[in-house]
């Protein structure tokens, strides 16, 4: 809806416009203008004066011409009929001697949106792309994506394509960097700009001359080259070298990635690199910008997958500001659980004591739950935190512990009866459904040692007709049988008076089929029901094992510089097709810069290992690995012959890796017996296994291996420990 008096604006402006007098005074004429132009900003329609606008083009005012091409394009669709009249001014425009006003006038060319517009523009942008200045020629080659943009339904045409692949040569770095631009645009459905060698070399040799957001996005470019040489790879790398200590951090993280990428072959470049880089991403993540600063603790993050000791020294500039946003503190926080080690553990469980009382529920809840995976290396000092903070009886504090508590007591297995002595009284003050959960956790699977157990549930079983949540009820159906198992005499009574409502009375279906079920069981026997119910344990010697396997680089490289840290979202690697050959798709492009024609090849990811058909993806959790361990029949069982590598456990990790041998977790150096537990794909076929020395005379006893399939593979369990046994042999010749 039109404002109110707009017809009597426009026509007030139509007359002023019109008038001879205010046409000879520049200044009052431009005023004019200028109210035509806020007018049109604030929705009124001006398109009336569409033919004054049209007149006032035709002056030597850069600012008049600015404002009256901005009107031009904006109602340019709306008077297709006086559109001609325009483009009849803008195309004497882009003659004028003025470079600046040929620029303007081609790129608002460029904006028109009418029918049959391209072949009013084509020959401008043809003449732009040799002219002189380079403005033009700036304009000149991204009016050639607009104008495929245009006309997306025509073929592409291969002259404007090698004219922009020529100008690459560009003395201007912007003109390059805007060919490459319209290249991507123009060929995207062909894949996007070529890079063959002459252009990479080009690219690179010019990237000093390019301003940082130029840089950024060359780099990004220069990902779809591969070096077909190792004397060519380090000549590329000595010149992205410089830029690992770039102070802008979008060159930064381009550099990185890319050094990265070409270096997959050589991870103490890879090592190097990273090192390099540490001190600017360590200034992104105290950068003052927060959006910046949250992309670099999230890059940050990635780095730890692959080499958690880098950082740990700087653990203090990971800690929280009381200022900062809390999508920072919660990275923040878990940037600090992967940079914990024997010298910084006690001053980072102090700082994340002080974060479980913060203001906000969620952080607390998140220090809480932090303190609880530092607590699968370091139980005792977390422990004693983690108890403390019940002494607050504040709700969410207990019910953030309490879950923790039950998470604990299944990693660590060790720490179960300092946690069944901290969690007696505790029901009271637990009110969410979440703690009800995570305690009757506790109490059916740990009730033998909690000696409140029968009560705790007896009162949770009396005010079951107020309970809302349907998880608790289920969660206290199981544990109620599950601590019928273990104390019949004090839970008989109350477990049929459970069963008998639920069965009954229970309006919730979900509920009351888990108590027919249990019921039903239960009339089984003890044993069957038993067997069923209680299920596997968790392995105590699973407690000795620390710290999580370094991930390859190659795992998360592809998604570095990207939006995906930002996310959140984890992907894996594609599993190696196992048994397929390699081969390497080439394509038949021209050379702009060499002016040849010249094969260029396509990477594709070579297997240099000599290991065919084995695999490190996808990925395999530590909760996965133990329950397929637990579930699966042993396959083979081998004494090795031959003690185990003195190397370190890290050197051990980095050998197998170079075979697609996942090494999932280790014990500590010093620890007897040491273990170590491995798995790889093969095949279609999931290899788990565990290495085992079980004495300190290494001479007199031998490794120990044990293996489990799934499926079962004869000759896939052969060549795996063919493998095996040659990396760890030529460890034990490289340290003797």
């Amino acid at each position: 809806m039109p404002y109110f008096g707009s017809e009597e604006t426009v026509k007030e402006l139509k007359r002023a416009l019109s008038n001879p007098n205010i046409q000879s005074d520049r200044l009052r004429y431009r005023n004019y203008i200028f109210r035509v132009i806020r007018s049109m900003t604030q929705g009124l329609d001006v398109s009336a004066l569409f033919m004054e606008m049209v007149k006032a083009s035709a002056t030597v005012d850069i600012v008049q011409k600015k404002l009256v091409y901005l009107y031009m394009c904006t109602y340019a669709s709306l008077k297709p009929d006086l559109v001609l009249l325009a483009i009849n001014t803008l195309r004497k425009d882009c003659a004028d001697p003025n470079p600046m006003v040929r620029g303007l006038a081609l790129r608002n060319m460029c904006n028109l949106r009418m029918p049959g517009i391209t072949e009013y523009i084509q020959q401008p942008i043809m003449t732009g792309l040799r002219d002189k200045a380079p403005y033009v020629r700036r304009v000149a080659v991204l009016g050639c994506a607009k104008m495929q943009r245009l006309q997306t339904l025509t073929e592409i045409d291969a002259t404007i394509v090698n004219e922009l692949y020529g100008m690459l040569r560009d003395p201007d770095p912007v003109v390059m960097v805007n060919c490459l631009r319209a290249l991507e645009e123009i060929l995207q459905a062909e894949g996007g700009v070529v890079i063959n060698k002459p252009i990479a070399h080009h690219l690179l040799n010019r990237l000093k001359d390019l301003d940082s957001w130029a840089q950024s996005e060359v780099l990004t470019f220069l990902l779809r080259y591969r070096p077909r040489s190792e004397d060519e790879l380090f000549d590329i790398l000595s010149l992205l070298d410089g830029f690992l200590q770039s102070g802008h951090t979008p060159v930064l993280a381009a550099t990185l990635r890319l050094f990265l990428q070409l270096a997959a072959e050589h991870p103490a470049v890879q090592v190097d690199a990273l090192v390099r880089a540490r001190g600017p991403l360590l200034n992104a993540c105290g950068a003052q910008s927060r959006e910046l600063r949250f992309a670099g603790l999230c890059h940050v993050q990635k780095i730890l997958k692959s080499q958690p000791g880098q950082y740990g020294a700087h653990y203090k500039r990971f800690f929280c500001s009381y200022s900062e946003p809390s999508y920072i503190k919660f990275r923040k926080i878990e940037i600090l659980v992967e940079l914990v080690n024997d010298e910084n553990v006690g001053l980072v469980l102090e700082e994340l004591r002080g974060y479980c009382t913060d203001v906000s529920l969620e952080l607390a809840q998140a220090a809480i739950a932090a303190i609880g995976r530092i607590g699968r290396m370091y139980s005792e000092k977390c422990l004693d935190i983690l108890t403390g903070l019940l002494g607050l009886k504040q709700e969410h504090i207990t019910s953030a512990v309490v879950q923790t508590f039950r998470d604990l007591t299944w990693h660590c297995p060790q720490s179960t009866v300092l946690v069944c002595r901290a969690v007696e009284g505790c029901e009271e003050t637990i009110q969410d459904a979440e703690g009800k959960q995570a305690l009757l956790w506790l109490l059916g699977v740990h009730g033998g040692k909690i000696n409140s157990a029968p009560y705790v549930l007896e009162g949770y079983i009396n005010g079951l007709k107020s309970e809302m949540s349907s998880a608790v009820k289920v969660e206290l159906l199981t544990a109620a049988v599950q601590l019928f198992l273990v104390r019949p005499a004090e839970m008989q009574d109350m477990l049929g008076r459970l069963l008998q409502y639920c069965i009954e009375e229970e309006s919730d279906m979900c509920v009351r089929d888990r108590a027919i079920l249990s019921y039903r069981l239960l009339q089984c026997g003890v044993a069957e029901t038993r067997r069923v119910i209680q299920g596997p344990e968790s392995d105590p010697s699973m407690g000795v094992i620390i710290g999580r396997p370094e991930e390859p680089v190659s795992n998360w490289v592809s998604t570095f510089n990207t939006l995906t840290p930002l996310c959140g979202r984890v992907t894996s690697p594609e599993p190696t097709t196992s048994g397929c050959t390699n081969h390497t798709t080439q394509n038949v492009v021209a050379d702009p810069l060499a002016g040849t024609s010249e094969e260029t090849e396509v990477y594709t990811p070579e297997d240099k290992q000599g290991v065919i058909g084995m695999s490190l993806g996808p990925t395999l959790l530590h909760e996965d690995f133990e329950r397929l361990w637990l579930e699966l029949k042993l396959s083979l069982r081998e004494n090795l012959g031959f003690p185990g590598p003195r190397s370190s456990p890290e050197t051990l990790q980095a050998a197998l890796q170079l075979v697609k041998m996942q090494t999932l977790a280790f014990s500590r150096a010093d620890t007897l017996p040491w273990k170590a537990y491995i798995y790889t794909h093969c095949s279609g076929t999931l290899v788990l296994a565990e290495l085992l020395q079980p004495t300190a005379e290494p001479e007199s006893d031998g490794m120990v291996l044990s293996i489990k399939q799934k499926p079962e593979d004869r000759q896939v369990l052969q060549e795996f420990v063919a493998v095996l046994k040659t990396v760890l042999q030529t460890l034990i010749k490289g340290t003797s």
